[in-house]
């Protein structure tokens, strides 16, 4: 099974985008998607270094907070 972040478009540069999300930043070929390409402040699904899909932004800022939630819990079970 692989979990996948939504990652907002920071930078273009050719068909490669700079990427953040959750504080990590990554490049993404965006190959995949160059019939309609997206742009800065968009968010993108990648798997294995490719975007894979725009996304909409209301969904990423859901995502997030269910990612945050998850970590929160994560952390309340944790034995220190």
């Amino acid at each position: 099974m692989c979990l996948s972040v939504p990652m907002k478009i920071e930078e273009i540069d050719g068909l490669k985008a700079r990427c953040s999300a959750m504080g990590e930043e990554r490049w993404a070929d965006l190959m995949l998607l160059k019939e309609d390409l997206p742009v800065v402040g968009e968010y993108i699904q990648i798997s294995l270094g490719f975007a894979q899909t725009v996304v909409p932004e209301r969904d990423a800022l859901q995502a997030y907070e269910m990612f945050d939630e998850i970590l929160q819990a994560l952390e309340r079970q944790s034995p220190d």
